[in-house]
């Protein structure tokens, strides 16, 4: 993955993501996705940082999270999979990196790129072939988005201002794994190029 580039600002939006060395499950179980999000939750409130939207997948994960501090929003991804990885590496008997490289994070800088990647978040799991639909995956924050779910790792208020209705929000997800919707240039080429690393 290429060197970080971007600059962290308060009240900016940011794109983290990174994916297991060789593409390896960086999550083997049920227990282990427990415990990153154990660590999203403890991480998040101390670097005045909120999430958006999040997808853990068995080698992979995505999130969106808006920087409220001065704290750059960079420090969730080596604060949380510091962490992880050495509580991961300790239970399988293994050392070594866990991760390809150090995160990637990319600065989501129109409203219009904020609500597509959000969908392409949460259908990760359809689109690798995880799960037959966005609703059967538990490792995001999508049943929030829905309101079918209590989860604290969601700003409700983002979702209510950008989809008013939980029903708004399905359809524009549904409307992308159906492959019924034309991304706009610029974003399905960078969607494209995350596909392809």
């Amino acid at each position: 993955m290429p060197r970080r580039t971007v600059t962290f600002e308060p009240g900016g939006y940011y794109h983290l993501y990174n994916r297991g060395a060789g593409r390896r499950s960086i999550f083997l179980n049920q227990e282990n996705y427990r415990f990153a999000l154990e660590l999203l939750n403890r991480y998040l409130a101390p670097l005045h940082l909120t999430m958006i939207a999040y997808c853990l997948l068995p080698n992979h994960y995505h999130w969106l999270v808006r920087q409220d501090g001065e704290a750059k929003a960079g420090l969730l991804a080596q604060r949380v999979f510091n962490a992880y990885s050495k509580a991961f590496n300790n239970s399988n008997d293994r050392s070594g990196t866990l991760f390809e490289d150090r995160y990637a994070a990319i600065a989501v800088t129109s409203d219009e790129y904020l609500r597509h990647l959000c969908r392409y978040i949460h259908a990760n799991p359809v689109r690798h072939g995880i799960a037959t639909t966005v609703e059967l995956w538990p490792y995001s924050n999508y049943l929030e988005w829905l309101e079918q779910r209590p989860g604290k790792l969601v700003d409700r208020a983002f979702v209510q201002a950008h989809f008013p209705a939980p029903g708004q929000y399905q359809a524009f997800v549904a409307s992308y794994v159906s492959g019924q919707v034309k991304l706009p240039d610029g974003l399905a080429a960078y969607l494209e190029e995350l596909e392809n690393e």
